[in-house]
């Protein structure tokens, strides 16, 4: 079998355990049932950008040098969303797209992946934004009207959790074995008053099985551009990530919109 299209990052369905899918142009393969099998991927040399136009290279995050510094889909506050102003009607780079993004419920929510970490994400991104990090388990810890909001509760948070998650440990399935809940007691009462509104009552400390036939002790992370031609047999999937024998590790969404050929 062969297909051939830009990478782009796993589509996922929450089940017991986890279910991926990876769009290669017009098709929609089923990771799932691909663990096992040698796969071969190659590089094609030309990246698509989030625009659409086929670009040498791109930026960052499939963007191109000019989407990237003009895009509001790369504005400031989708990377740092304590700097979100939508809420004050100010325009970073479109207003109206930055509002309908910006001016909606959020979540600040702790998450175990690798380690405990705090994150923010739109309500309406749960459970994937979990499952794109790879978490194994995960609780909410705040709900806010806007983005603004949330990202004040991460950015005070982050004094005291890290906002990272440790992907070598992850790709491992190491823990450090942290209570869910006994850690938002503790972000609660590190809250000052005015951010401990938005506390939730929640107590479900959700938790995901990924489609893993056996660990990696150690990685090693390829990237397809270096490579050129790369070909392992898949034993999992976890977050974004592509596990390997032999502890190599590919994190698709890193590689967004580079054109790749896979068969097997």
């Amino acid at each position: 079998m062969e297909y051939t299209g830009p990478l782009e990052k796993m589509q996922t369905h929450l089940a017991t355990t986890v279910t991926y899918y990876l769009s290669l142009g017009n098709d929609l393969l089923k990771m799932n049932d691909l663990l096992g099998k040698s796969l071969s991927f190659e590089d094609l040399q030309q990246y698509t950008c989030f625009c659409g136009q086929i670009v040498p290279k791109v930026f960052r995050q499939n963007f191109c040098y000019d989407c990237f510094f003009t895009k509001p889909e790369a504005g400031e506050a989708v990377f740092n969303p304590e700097k979100s102003k939508a809420h004050l009607g100010e325009a970073d780079r479109d207003l109206a797209y930055e509002q309908s993004y910006q001016l909606q419920s959020h979540v600040v929510y702790l998450a175990q992946s690798g380690g405990v970490k705090v994150g923010v994400t739109r309500a309406a991104q749960l459970p994937t934004r979990w499952i794109d990090q790879g978490a194994s388990e995960a609780i909410v810890l705040a709900k806010t009207t806007n983005r603004y909001e949330a990202g004040q509760i991460e950015v005070f948070l982050k004094n005291h959790f890290s906002d990272k998650t440790v992907w070598q440990r992850m790709l491992k399935n190491e823990s450090d074995g942290a209570d869910l809940l006994r850690e938002k007691e503790r972000a609660i009462a590190l809250l000052p008053k005015e951010l401990s509104v938005f506390v939730t009552g929640d107590q479900e400390v959700v938790r995901l099985q990924y489609p893993v036939s056996s660990w990696p002790t150690k990685t090693k992370s390829i990237k397809i551009e270096k490579e050129g031609k790369f070909r392992g047999v898949l034993t999992g999937i976890r977050g974004q990530y592509l596990i390997f024998d032999d502890a190599f590790v590919m994190n698709v969404r890193s590689q967004e919109g580079r054109w790749v050929r896979l068969h097997w």
